[in-house]
Parts: structure tokens; sequence; C-alpha cells
């Protein structure tokens, strides 16, 4: 039997959201450990911490993410006369500030760049366009959270849910890689990832009230795994 198209706008809008949100999207994130190779091979981070590890990356870096994603889809979804590029660029900018390490900036925004570019060929998306130009000629970003919240409003999909998603589809990556980096069964991998959702929702909740003024993020390890990063002998991951 045939399926014909989508007529339900609320499932449509769910599906978008779960391909953009998928782990499996082919924006290079699987290429990047945000550190996790460092602090792996020195052995601060091992399977048995791990669990706490995630959760505490969530509650903090998770949150941060999820205010900018937050802040990029309110952005593009008031009713301006025309995009707010100043407030777009000056967002990448804080957000950026509060990346200490060189590559992990980077790593954001290479990803938040070609996410950008993989969700404007979807469709007529002027905005997404004119985002990604003013952010590489400031070269500000596109950070990957700032991106995700801009195009998940341009796609009319819900802020809260987006913000949600985006928090998910980190904390898969991070395991993803943890599965390349250690001993990590599939089994023990989405045992943890379970049982970390509620933390997500969360973190989720809390990002709705959290201005980016006031967003911060306190994570020293992973900080001095990412800068750490280039001076490893071999390395699996770009950062």
């Amino acid at each position: 039997m045939l399926i014909g198209p989508p007529t339900d706008r609320e499932s449509l809008s769910h599906l978008q959201l779960l391909h953009l949100a998928d782990s499996a999207l082919p924006i290079g994130a699987l290429a990047h450990s945000f550190g996790l190779e460092s602090i792996t091979t020195v052995e601060l981070l091992t399977t048995a911490n791990l669990e706490s590890f995630l959760r505490a990356y969530i509650e903090e870096a998770g949150l941060l993410e999820a205010v900018f994603c937050r802040a990029a889809h309110r952005l593009a979804g008031a009713r301006h006369e025309e995009f707010p590029v100043d407030r777009w660029i000056d967002l990448n900018f804080q957000l950026s500030a509060r990346k200490p390490a060189r590559e992990a900036r980077t790593g954001s925004a290479t990803i938040g760049r070609t996410f950008l570019m993989a969700v404007s060929n979807l469709g007529d998306h002027p905005v997404l366009k004119e985002a990604l130009a003013s952010a590489r000629a400031s070269g500000a970003g596109p950070h990957h959270s700032l991106a995700f919240g801009l195009a998940s409003a341009i796609l009319t999909l819900d802020e809260n849910l987006a913000a949600l998603s985006f928090v998910h589809q980190s904390a898969a990556s991070l395991v993803s890689a943890c599965q390349r980096l250690l001993p990590l069964g599939q089994s023990e991998a989405t045992r943890i990832l379970w049982t970390l959702k509620p933390a997500m929702i969360a973190c989720a909740e809390a990002s709705a009230s959290r201005s980016t003024d006031a967003a911060s993020c306190f994570l020293p390890m992973l900080d001095w795994g990412a800068m750490e990063h280039p001076a490893l002998s071999t390395r699996l991951f770009i950062s």
C-alpha cells in the first residue's frame, strides 16, 4: 500500500526535528570528541565514571548550549522586518567567549557551518543563507547550537523540543565517541543514554528561563582535554 505525502503538520515537524537531531546527520559531528580523546588517553575518563561525567556535561555544557539554542530560535521566531544580523553575530561571539579551548570553538563552528549549509539546501531559506554568510564574514561561528536553534525556528519547529533534541544529540555524539575510545559496548551505551534522559529534560527546562548573559559552563577537565588534543601523538578525532 502506497502512502501519500504527509498532511499532518505536527507529524511532519516531528520527523524533521528527528532528522536534524540525528547523530548520523552528515555534518562532521562524528569526527569530533571535543577533548574526550585526551582525557581518555590519560585515563581521567573511564567506563566506570562515564555516566557521572556525562551527567555533569549535560548540567554544564548542555545547559549553556541549550540557552544559546533557544536564543537563536527566538531570534528567528520574532517578527522582524529583516533578519537581525548584528544580534546573530553577537550571539556567536558570546558563545565563542565561553569556549576557552580553541579546538572546541573551531569544532563547534565547523559543525554549525556544515549544518547550516545542509539545511539551506533542503529548501528556500534565505535567512539561513544570510546567517551563514554574515557569520563567515565576521568570523563568528556559526556555532552548532545556534545554527540548530535558528534552523528549527525557520522550519517552525517547537523551541522546547528543539532545545531538548539538541541536548540529546550532543550527549549521544559524546557516547558515540566514547564507544571508539573506551571498552564501551552497545548495551551499556544505550543504558547510559536512557538513564540520562531525565537529566536532559531538566537541562532543557532550566534553559528556558536563563539569559545568555547569565549562561556559563565550568568543565575544566574537558577544556584541558581539548587544549591538549593537538599534542597527542596519535589521534582518532579532529578535536
